[in-house]
């Protein structure tokens, strides 16, 4: 995913929604929070398991799981049982168009 890739239009989701996409492989997880986009990658890195279905509180996204908690801004791991951060993607806004890119691999 070192293209940026069309994810949604910027104006179907609301405030505090999410989709998840699949980016090569990838689940990506992009999230509209006071009128900006983020986007992670979909993992808690406790144990694996997708992290969207959680609940959102501010700008933390609460595993659904085990209760890790994590920054949808930065990627910041926030509290245990997780110790290690998420990925976290650039996002932009092109023609309309909310779009993400995987910057690792490059």
């Amino acid at each position: 995913m070192s293209e940026w890739i069309d994810v949604i239009n910027e104006t179907a989701l609301a405030n505090g929604e999410h989709i998840v996409i699949d980016a090569d492989g990838t689940n990506v997880a992009v999230f509209k929070l006071d009128g900006q986009f983020y986007a992670i990658e979909d993992i808690c890195t406790h144990d694996g398991t997708e992290l969207a279905s959680g609940e959102l509180d501010g700008d933390e996204i609460i595993c659904p799981r085990h209760g890790a908690r994590f920054c949808i801004k930065t990627g910041a791991v926030k509290s245990p049982p997780a110790y290690e951060n998420i990925a976290c993607f650039p996002v932009r806004i092109k023609n309309g168009q909310v779009q993400v890119k995987d910057e690792r691999w490059d």
